[in-house]
């Protein structure tokens, strides 16, 4: 559903923001200012910041008019910013590093998960704990998403091959539907949207990728490269915001306020639940950062991150090698300054 922007007239906090933001009153926003931007899936906790900065009007107040949609997926949000339908996008950050090396013109402009959160979710009983523990095993995955490229290397970091499991292939959709039946040992997803919504039916708990040495970044904000050029002024504040808005969320836990902005936004959609929300939102914050981001405001992405990526991804035959970590993102349209101003917490 496309998401217009709404006028909230209680901005607490917002026009102090709003000086650091503008340095003047707000102005309706021109083309080069108007925002298409998608998310990666449904609604989901980690996507909460975007809408808080909405509700809370730090978008209007620099003088911006973005517009969400929700996704289908990681993979093809990225195809949609890629193709120049949408300016931005929110997606794991490594299908953007797989399409960017095959010539699409899509750069990471802010990282939020530093740790992906790309697992294999078990059950909490399950005797599932490393990748060689996968052999014999019932495993529930998507062809074409996010997990599939490096499925070898989960394997071969147990000293296994895909052969030496069951593999079943689902629809995105069906995944979790799948997954919670008694009759599959395991599902390869994201843990942050996925852990909460399986909890409902079957008690899970995630094996992280990144904790068998195979660490690429997660959830970030795609940005198509003419968009940049046309509207970089634009993408430089809405990503220098949302990095605010994550950083205002966990600096000042205000899980609540975030959830109760998302679901403002999402009144309509009785499917959308605030409980799920802040469960997905919880879940999220181990993800945020790494050894090498420590210290750094959550969007700022850490070069030393990047590079480990590169490896694991040629190592996976998902990239050629030759490439550099600069090749794949930029910090360059995060203003510090604005993500401290409204990072710091207060309300």
């Amino acid at each position: 559903m496309s998401l217009s922007r709404r006028k909230f007239t209680k901005l607490a906090g917002a026009a102090a923001a709003a000086t650091v933001l503008t340095g003047r009153s707000v102005k309706a926003a021109d083309s080069a200012h108007t925002l298409a931007v998608r998310m990666d899936w449904l609604p989901s906790g980690y996507q909460t910041p975007f809408f808080l900065a909405q509700a809370k009007g730090w978008y209007q107040k620099a003088g911006l008019d973005v517009k969400i949609d929700q996704g289908k997926g990681s993979v093809q949000t990225v195809q949609l910013v890629g193709a120049g339908q949408y300016d931005a996008g929110l997606a794991y950050l490594a299908v953007m590093a797989f399409a960017r090396a095959k010539g699409m013109p899509v750069t990471s402009i802010a990282g939020f998960f530093r740790k992906g959160d790309l697992s294999l979710l078990v059950p909490v009983d399950s005797p599932i704990k490393t990748p060689k523990d996968s052999k014999g095993k019932r495993l529930v995955y998507t062809a074409g998403s996010m997990e599939t490229p490096f499925l070898d290397a989960w394997f071969a970091a147990g000293g296994l091959k895909r052969s030496d499991a069951e593999l079943i292939q689902v629809d995105a959709s069906a995944k979790i539907s799948t997954y919670v039946l008694p009759t599959s040992d395991g599902c390869f997803t994201s843990a942050a949207y996925s852990v909460p919504v399986a909890n409902v039916t079957r008690p899970t708990r995630a094996i992280p990728f990144a904790d068998f040495g195979m660490n690429m970044p997660g959830f970030g904000i795609v940005a198509n490269e003419s968009a940049l050029k046309s509207k970089g002024d634009a993408l430089k504040k809405f990503a220098s915001i949302t990095s605010g808005a994550w950083n205002y969320i966990v600096n000042g836990h205000h899980e609540d306020e975030a959830v109760e902005a998302m679901m403002k936004m999402h009144e309509q959609d009785k499917s959308v639940q605030p409980k799920l929300l802040k469960e997905q939102l919880e879940v999220s914050l181990p993800f945020l950062n790494t050894p090498a981001s420590k210290g750094l405001p959550i969007g700022v992405q850490a070069d030393s991150d990047w590079a480990d990526a590169i490896k694991v991804m040629e190592a996976a035959k998902t990239i050629d090698p030759g490439t550099k970590s600069k090749d794949y993102y930029t910090n360059d349209y995060l203003d510090l300054d604005t993500i401290k101003s409204l990072g710091g917490g207060k309300a």
